[in-house]
């Protein structure tokens, strides 16, 4: 089938949908293995004499113990949670390896019965073990900021330590028929075997090839064709975008934007204090924050209060541009715009404060409901969870209202379709979240909890945004319709080519099997491909903000420059923070050392405050400039602009003087004295460590008074200023109505 002319071929959609039908598939098929090939919990451990040491049930209470009282936002297990404690695993496996050495490869789980058999030694050690964390959480100053005396009650204390010893058996127990553990051979401990497998080095060699000829080809496409990238057009150049012109729902939009620049606010505010417990866990400059703003719940807020104001501004900018392409004002649009508004806002400050009550154990048996669900990213109770859905259910209906008329458009239908399909994918995918419950295998629940930290987050809503981009510039006047549907067709078989199954290298090291290591180093590693050619849309941004007139040959003004210059520094972070940090620790022999290390905390900073935030502030710096007028935007632009040096070097200095030598020198501890004794309270301890951790305070500085400071000004300035223009437009009606 060809295209016609003007059209874009429709080999191009042909290629998307075959394109995330392979990968989805896969990725299911690898899920569906979890199910299979997770580690077994055993019905029953027995010790010397067949005495019973635990049960099931005593593994899945310590889980839920584990879960309630909010621990994976202290420390982590199998490398995934928090970095402020030790990870829980490693530091009962490294005391299991002390005691019984290369012994422990041997699997004594008998399938059959369901039974698993421990030594003399393993049995001895589960004993200490439960007075090792006994003591870890009743202090303060030795837990990373946890209440003082958190949790008390024997039962739990040995049903929780039942599950730190479930998981370091997994660790360390060789799967059956092969020569490696089930989480094959992680955390690193020589003491007791578990050392760097050879499909590890295997598949990083093979993935460093893929990338490779990934970026070879996509190199050869650049030079070959001239209608790949950000491309601007020719002819009459004239924004179509012009400052001042907003419908009422794109001022209705507003509110939203206040809301994030105050949670971004917020979330800076708390990831400081978050910083602090590092550096010194034991007071606030002199005040005992542990009791009222424990560190746990510092971490949880941080990171959800990053995801909601990030998400809030994408919905916010996808409603601003669907009203502004639609063109028309939808009955009781408005309406229903404010009602999202409120329910954005309950969901917000209602799981908030069911975390914090859930952790404080005020909820009882409704904690995995409404209070702190206890996973790491999906922190939120369920029921929140249930309601965000709702939530983005009616945010994608008022999109499909507002794109009535450009659907109709046959210059504007496709780019329509494409911006919904792109919307319906966020409330879709996010549904994996409740696929799992709080006893179910944690092999099971990691493999859908990172459908949600890598496909939604990184997948799909990176999608949306590219989307979001295209359509700012073809409402910018300076990309035709067709380059507009071509940029989103590339950058969408790029990311998603490689980015679905990609999702597996959060997989190496939870219980899965080498197959999907296999195929997700590959294409994990292909990942950096689209990320390498965001580089060249940066300067693609730069030239289309000189774009031409090519009738009358004279330049033209665009009014959205700071926009641009968010997005151009969306290209940089997003190649340095998600391409060069990101493919620093996603190969496997990378990866088996340094997973829950300072440099994951690098990578995590720059490709989510760096590629999502600066996107997010970009459609909020396009919207302030939309509605208003030229000289409240004068003085608006001054925050804006100060704001955008203090994002951006601040950022730089967490990373420079802090995070990445710090990871760097994390991983040398590792390499040298085992994974547990990098992820514990010696290694933290160290007078250098400390002060890297002290270094982060001058990039913090910068980044919260001349970054989030005058972003939040700017934008209660705009809702204000908009407040005020929408009562002299009513007073104006009003005084028309009474001459008339």
């Amino acid at each position: 089938m060809k295209a016609t002319p003007g059209e874009l071929s429709p080999w191009w959609r042909y290629s998307l949908v075959i394109t995330i039908i392979f990968g989805l598939t896969v990725l299911v098929w690898l899920t569906v293995r979890t199910y299979h090939f997770a580690p077994p919990i055993p019905d029953k451990v027995t010790g010397p004499g067949g005495v019973t040491v635990m049960t099931a049930k005593d593994i899945r209470d310590g889980q839920e113990v584990f879960l309630r009282y909010g621990l994976m936002q202290n420390g982590s297990v199998w490398g995934h949670g928090a970095y402020l404690g030790p990870d829980f695993s490693a530091e009962y496996l490294h005391a299991l390896a002390v005691a019984a050495g290369p012994a422990l490869k041997q699997n004594h789980y008998d399938q059959q019965t369901g039974i698993l058999t421990f030594t003399e030694v393993e049995a001895a050690t589960f004993e200490k073990q439960v007075e090792r964390w006994t003591a870890y959480f009743a202090e303060p100053t030795g837990n990373a900021g946890l209440p003082a005396k958190y949790i008390t009650d024997p039962v739990e204390l040995r049903h929780l330590t039942a599950f730190f010893a479930w998981t370091a058996w997994a660790s360390v127990a060789n799967r059956p028929g092969k020569l490696y553990s089930y989480t094959n051979n992680f955390p690193y401990e020589p003491l007791a075997g578990n050392t760097l497998t050879a499909d590890a080095v295997l598949w990083s060699a093979l993935s460093l090839i893929a990338l490779l000829g990934g970026i070879a080809g996509a190199l050869v496409a650049f030079g070959k064709f001239d209608f790949l990238g950000w491309k601007g057009r020719s002819g009459h150049v004239h924004p179509m975008m012009l400052p001042g012109v907003a419908t009422e729902s794109q001022r209705a939009t507003i509110k939203f934007f206040a809301v994030v620049a105050v949670l971004f606010f917020a979330q800076v505010m708390v990831g400081a204090v978050v910083a602090h417990y590092r550096a010194d866990p034991g007071k606030f400059y002199g005040i005992d924050l542990s009791q009222v703003a424990p560190s746990h719940i510092m971490r949880t807020w941080h990171l959800q209060l990053a995801i909601f104001w990030i998400v809030t501004a994408y919905i916010a900018g996808g409603l601003f541009l669907a009203s502004g392409l639609g063109g028309s004002e939808p009955r009781w649009q408005v309406r229903g715009i404010n009602l999202l508004f409120v329910a954005l806002l309950l969901v917000v400050i209602g799981s908030l404060v069911g975390e914090w009550m859930g952790v404080k154990q005020l909820l009882g048996p409704l904690w995995f409901w409404l209070g702190h669900q206890g996973w790491e990213y999906l922190d939120l109770g369920r029921a929140w969870q249930i309601m965000l859905v709702v939530g983005l259910v009616l945010w994608l209906v008022l999109l499909v209202r507002a794109m009535a008329p450009a659907r109709q458009n046959p210059k504007q239908r496709q780019i329509a379709l494409l911006f919904l399909y792109a919307a319906a994918a966020i409330p879709l995918f996010y549904l994996p979240s409740m696929f799992f419950g709080s006893t179910t295998n944690l092999a099971v629940v990691d493999s859908w909890r990172f459908w949600i930290v890598h496909l939604w987050v990184e997948g799909f809503l990176e999608l949306f945004v590219t989307v979001m981009v295209a359509l700012i510039f073809f409402q910018l006047g300076v990309m035709s319709h067709t380059n507009v549907e071509r940029v989103i067709y590339l950058d969408a078989i790029l990311y998603l080519g490689s980015g679905i199954i990609g999702t597996g290298h959060h997989w190496y090291w939870t219980g899965q099997t080498t197959m999907t290591m296999a195929l997700s180093a590959v294409f994990s590693a292909m990942e950096v491909v689209p990320l390498t050619l965001l580089t060249l849309d940066a300067w693609d941004f730069i030239k289309l903000t000189e774009s031409e007139c090519g009738a009358c040959e004279l330049p033209v003004s665009l009014p959205h420059k700071w926009t641009v210059h968010f997005l151009m520094a969306v290209g940089f972070w997003n190649f340095v923070g998600a391409g060069v940090f990101g493919f620093l620790i996603n190969l496997p022999v990378i990866s088996f050392y340094e997973v829950g290390t300072i440099l994951t905390t690098n990578h995590g900073h720059t490709a989510m405050m760096g590629v999502f935030g600066m996107l997010a502030f970009a459609l909020m710096v396009s919207a302030f400039r939309q509605v208003l007028d030229n000289q409240q935007w004068q003085r608006v632009e001054k925050l804006v602009r100060v704001s955008f040096w203090g994002l951006n070097i601040g950022l730089a200095l967490m990373v420079v003087l802090s995070l990445l030598p710090g990871g760097i020198w994390q991983l040398w501890d590792v390499l040298t004295n085992g994974y547990w004794h990098a992820r514990g309270a010696e290694f933290m301890n160290q007078p250098f460590v400390r002060r890297l951790e002290w270094l982060r305070l001058p990039g913090d500085a910068v980044f919260i008074a001349l970054g989030a400071a005058p972003m939040a000004l700017a934008a209660v300035m705009t809702y204000r200023f908009t407040q005020a223009n929408r009562g002299r437009r009513h007073e104006a009606d009003h005084v028309h109505s009474h001459l008339a």
